[in-house]
C-alpha cells in the first residue's frame, strides 16, 4: 500500500509543519481520515440495515426456490431490484476503508519510507506525553490503551450485528472468541511496532467507539421505520 502511504505521508508532513509536534500530527491525521471515511461507514451500515429488514422475505424465496439455484438467484435478483437494494451495496465502502487503513498502517510502520522531508527524520523520534521516542515501541501503556479501545469498539460492533442479523447467529461462538483474541493480538503487535502506529490505532479505535454508538442508533431507527412501514401497509383501506 505504498501508493497510498506516500500521499498520506505528505499530509502528515504538512500537518507537522502546521502544529510542530509529531504526536499531535498523528492524532489530527487520524481524525481527518476517520471523518473522511464516515460517509463510507454510514453507507455500509445503511446497506446492512436494509438487508436485515429484507431478511424474512429473502428466507421465503430461499425456502421456496432452494431446489433450483438458478431460479432462486433470478428471483432474488428481481427482489433486490424491486426493493432498490444491491447485494454488494456494503462491499465498496468496506473495501475503501480497508485500503485506507492498510495505507495508514504502512505509513506509520515505516514513516521515513514515505515522507520525503529531512526535518521528519528527527520529527518521528520526538517524545509525546510519556513516550520518549515515537519511532520506538511503547511496551505497555499505549498497547494496553490500543487493546482496550479495540475490545470496546469490537464489542459494540459485534453486539449490534448479532442483534440486527439473525443470519450471524451460527457464527456467534467464533465472534465471541475473536472479541478477546483480536484485542490481545493488537496489544502484542503494538508492543513491537513504532509507538506512532500504536498512537494512530488507539485514536482510530476510540473514534470508532463513538461511530459504533451512532450507528447503533441509526440501525435502531431504521428498524423502527421498517416496522412502521410494514404496519402501514397492513392497514386496510377505508371505504
Amino acid at each position: 500500500m505504498g501508493i497510498l502511504a506516500s500521499p498520506l505521508g505528505y499530509l502528515l508532513s504538512w500537518l507537522y509543519d502546521l502544529v510542530g509536534n509529531y504526536g499531535i500530527s498523528v492524532i489530527i491525521l487520524t481524525l481527518i481520515i476517520k471523518l473522511a471515511l464516515y460517509p463510507f461507514y454510514a453507507k455500509q451500515i445503511k446497506s446492512m440495515g436494509k438487508m436485515t429488514a429484507l431478511q424474512p422475505k429473502m428466507n421465503e424465496i430461499q425456502q421456496k426456490y432452494g431446489k433450483d439455484k438458478a431460479l432462486m438467484n433470478q428471483k432474488m435478483a428481481e427482489f433486490y431490484k424491486e426493493e432498490g437494494v444491491s447485494m454488494y451495496g456494503g462491499c465498496l465502502p468496506m473495501l475503501v476503508q480497508m485500503i485506507v487503513v492498510m495505507g495508514l498502517f504502512t505509513l506509520f510502520r515505516n514513516p521515513m519510507n514515505y515522507i520525503g522531508s529531512d526535518k521528519m527524520l528527527l520529527a518521528v523520534h520526538e517524545s509525546f506525553l510519556w513516550i520518549n521516542d515515537l519511532a520506538q515501541p511503547d511496551k505497555w501503556i499505549l498497547p494496553i490503551i490500543a487493546g482496550i479501545a479495540t475490545f470496546i469498539a469490537y464489542a459494540f460492533s459485534q453486539t449490534s450485528q448479532m442483534n440486527s442479523s439473525p443470519a450471524s447467529q451460527p457464527m456467534k461462538p467464533m465472534m465471541m472468541m475473536m472479541k478477546y483474541i483480536f484485542p490481545i493480538m493488537i496489544l502484542l503487535m503494538a508492543r513491537s511496532y513504532p509507538a506512532g502506529l500504536a498512537l494512530y490505532w488507539s485514536g482510530s479505535q476510540i473514534i470508532q467507539i463513538f461511530y459504533n454508538i451512532r450507528f447503533a442508533k441509526l440501525k435502531k431507527k431504521m428498524k423502527e421505520d421498517a416496522k412502521s412501514k410494514k404496519k402501514t401497509k397492513k392497514k386496510p383501506a377505508r371505504a
